[in-house]
């Protein structure tokens, strides 16, 4: 049987080619995700654009990296810049660049080969729940200031315990301590923490509800505290709703747990010694509040002695009468008062009524109209004597000026006995130096005209 190109088109879906890349993409993305890669720097580039491209290899492949602007932390001391051949570890995202259908990696963390992985997974979880906003102050919850019940996840055989409960017994004997009992390092541990913190944040049969919850450990290097460092002990101390104190290590010591926790604490003992007061100090101000509590007792007592002794000197009769009539007083001024009120309202009222009534008399529409109809009569008796004193007005302006050109025009110049001279185009002549031999000329007197030809 001969299968055709419309058997595979019928029993399988036709891609595109963008579609087949997005499903490929996909695949990676889920399937790597965030990886370690060591290999040698090659085809290093700075783009304009402050991305940086590079090429990751070994001796049997290559990789396509890439590094976008401003989405990675600042390179060690001990790498200060990029350059072809140099030996890396990089860690980033398994990605795929569609436009050109490869597969690259975007780095995240940079940095020399042989570098502690330890350090570097410390700092890529910090820059991952930072970013999240894991660490943010508005999401720190209050710590209560007299916890009656609390709740530690540590180990039941460490040093830290003891100097806790040794403090806590000292300061606060009161206090109800419930410990959920975990291995503080080693392979599972970070789970143990998780759960064990789960566990008492979670109201059930077996305990009572605590008041907060402390996560202690003692000092060690990086690999004993690495339990602290874990994601699923981050995530469970930010989803939980109880306060959590983070006393990891010694002072110089930092955990992802201290970054999430509510409160850091330096040292296990520090924890202890923050959570509560001291029962000393409590005590004192217990003592100086009950002082002045019997202080303020007597004096209010000593009042309420002179005020009975005062009354006791009346009778009861007499205080009631004396009330009645006052009241009854009162009564009469308000009702004075009240009257006065009113009167004067109506007065206001009568003078702001004439007051309108003036306004609107003054402004009577039938005295308007005879106002406007007298002032157009006016105008229209103006309007109709208005032509006849116009043109008279033009006829003597006429007169002066013709006058004046009798007097200064042309003509009358010629019959003093003057003459105008002008060339063969008629343009005038003033002065002999505008004529020439042979020229034509043409005289104007107040008889007549004439031409001549200059010699």
């Amino acid at each position: 049987m001969q299968l055709t190109a419309d058997f595979f088109q019928q029993t399988s879906k036709i891609l595109t080619v963008a579609e087949l890349t997005r499903a490929i993409r996909g695949t990676l993305e889920t399937k790597f995700g965030a990886v370690w890669v060591q290999g040698e720097v090659s085809n290093y580039k700075l783009h304009p654009s402050g991305h940086q491209y590079f090429t990751l290899k070994d001796q049997r492949a290559q990789i396509a990296c890439v590094i976008f602007r401003n989405t990675m932390a600042p390179l060690p001391r001990t790498l200060s810049g990029l350059a072809d051949g140099a030996q890396v570890q990089v860690y980033g995202n398994v990605s795929v660049f569609e436009a050109r259908g490869q597969y690259q990696l975007s780095v995240q963390i940079l940095q020399p080969r042989g570098l502690g992985l330890l350090q570097a997974k410390f700092e890529a979880l910090k820059r991952k729940l930072e970013a999240e906003g894991l660490f943010g102050a508005e999401r720190k919850r209050p710590l209560p200031k007299f916890p009656r019940r609390i709740g530690i996840v540590t180990s039941p055989s460490g040093a830290a315990i003891r100097d806790m409960l040794n403090v806590l017994q000292r300061r606060a004997p009161w206090l109800e301590i419930l410990i959920n009992p975990v291995r503080v390092q080693g392979a599972g541990a970070a789970s143990e923490v998780a759960v064990a913190i789960r566990e008492l944040a979670t109201v059930n049969v077996l305990w009572p509800s605590v008041d907060l919850i402390i996560v202690a450990r003692g000092g060690g290097s990086i690999e004993d505290l690495w339990a602290f460092n874990e994601e699923i002990v981050a995530r469970v101390i930010a989803d939980v709703d109880i306060p959590i104190i983070s006393a990891i290590g010694h002072e110089i010591d930092f955990t992802i747990c201290d970054f999430v926790a509510d409160l850091r604490a330096p040292t296990p003992s520090a924890a202890a010694e923050l959570i509560v007061p001291d029962i000393i100090d409590l005590r004192r101000r217990i003592d100086e509040l009950a002082g002045c509590l019997q202080k303020c007792l007597r004096g209010s007592l000593e009042h309420q002695k002179t005020r009975l002794r005062f009354l006791s000197e009346r009778t009861l009769a007499r205080e009631l009468l004396k009330r009645m009539h006052d009241a009854q007083q009162q009564i009469d001024l308000s009702r004075d008062a009240l009257h006065r009120h009113i009167a004067h309202q109506l007065d206001y009222f009568r003078k702001g009524l004439l007051h309108i009534a003036g306004a609107l008399q003054s402004r009577s529409p039938v005295r308007e109209l005879s106002l406007r109809r007298n002032r157009f009569v006016d105008l229209q008796r103006r309007f109709l004597g208005l032509p006849s004193q116009v043109m008279e007005r033009a006829r003597d302006r006429f007169r002066r000026v013709e006058g004046i050109l009798r007097v200064l025009g042309p003509d009358a110049t010629l019959r003093r006995g003057y003459s105008i001279t002008t060339n063969e185009r008629g343009k005038l002549i003033r002065t002999v130096k505008s004529v020439e031999p042979r020229m034509r000329i043409h005289t104007r007197l107040n008889d007549g005209e004439f031409e001549s030809t200059v010699s």
